[in-house]
């Protein structure tokens, strides 16, 4: 913590325009009250849980408590809102996820711009799926699923943890890039839609790895590949899908954002913290056993790559027609 502050004070102290000074002065008092960390979603769900991971991690670090606040509904837009019309000081913050990037394909009229209105602070994680079948579905590989998939067009259910879910919007992109015709079957939550999938009522899942890989251990479901570019240690037997659908990939992830216009002096002590704390090997190994990996970026990059990622699957959402329902 006091590092950052004394990098401020020596740049404080040798910047040439005096007029920058109190600004400088103001970001070194930073923080001076609780700070409250906005999540879209109810106790208990995986936002939830990396909110009360960092924070209180964070609240060591600051100096002053970091208190979660649970505004759920609209799927994650209420939250998003709060903190888009909070004050720009650095006291309310949002867990900010893939979720805010899909939600702007997915509703028509929301009452902000999420790329305009939060500003990215930090990355905190990034998680892949898995695409995983029953224990009595036949197909053993993803070239086997997708033969089969092509041979029997409309034939194949694939379930889902909701209308725009990671598991629907994973599922999507995989429809599109492997040229196969899967009956989407929508659950509430994944939490319903595993055991759906373990009895064979419907056929295959991209779902997240950290609420499969119990299963995928006690042999009731079977891996076939995962979403990310590359072998995960969680799943090192398991390849990437994009080995036999090239250019596929997709992710999950989860960060902190702040209503725009915050000081960036501001935003740069956060992400610092939040970056030091990621490098924390407690830390990374609490993530890890979540099922997810530790994602550090500056703000800028995490800006370059929330843009990127909402114009990806803004493609992906609307070719498929997915709406909020």
């Amino acid at each position: 913590m006091k590092l950052p502050r004394r990098k401020f004070l020596q740049l404080a102290a040798g910047a040439a325009a005096l007029p920058a000074l109190p600004r400088y002065a103001l970001a070194l008092d930073y923080p001076t009250r609780p700070i409250h960390l906005i999540v879209g979603f109810p106790p208990g769900g995986v936002n939830d849980l990396y909110a009360r991971l960092i924070g209180q991690w964070l609240s060591e670090r600051l100096g002053q408590q970091v208190v979660v606040e649970n505004r759920s509904g609209a799927g994650g837009n209420i939250a998003t809102e709060f903190v888009a019309r909070a004050a720009p000081d650095g006291y309310t913050l949002l867990l900010t996820s893939s979720v805010d990037a899909w939600n702007t394909a997915i509703y028509d009229h929301l009452n902000f711009n999420y790329l305009r209105d939060i500003a990215p602070v930090a990355s905190i994680t990034q998680g892949f799926g898995v695409m995983e079948v029953g224990p009595s579905f036949p197909m053993k590989t993803v070239p086997e699923f997708i033969a089969y998939a092509k041979a029997n067009p409309g034939t194949v259910n694939m379930a889902t943890g909701g209308p725009g879910s990671g598991p629907h919007v994973y599922g999507e992109l995989f429809k599109v890039m492997a040229g196969v015709d899967l009956v989407t079957v929508h659950y509430r939550g994944v939490g319903p839609e595993l055991p759906e999938l373990m009895s064979g009522r419907v056929q295959v899942g991209f779902d997240p790895i950290a609420a499969s890989i119990a299963y995928i251990k006690a042999g009731k479901l079977r891996p076939l590949g995962v979403t990310a570019t590359r072998h995960l240690d969680v799943l090192p037997d398991v390849p990437p899908i994009s080995d036999f659908v090239p250019g596929y990939e997709a992710r999950a992830w989860s960060g902190i954002g702040a209503p725009a216009k915050t000081p960036q002096e501001i935003i740069i002590i956060l992400n610092g913290e939040v970056n030091a704390v990621l490098a924390d090997p407690t830390f990374k190994a609490r993530i890890l056993d979540f099922g997810s990996e530790p994602f550090a970026n500056s703000p800028g990059e995490f800006a370059k790559f929330i843009v990127e990622y909402t114009e990806k699957w803004a493609k992906v959402i609307r070719a498929a027609g997915i709406k909020a329902e």
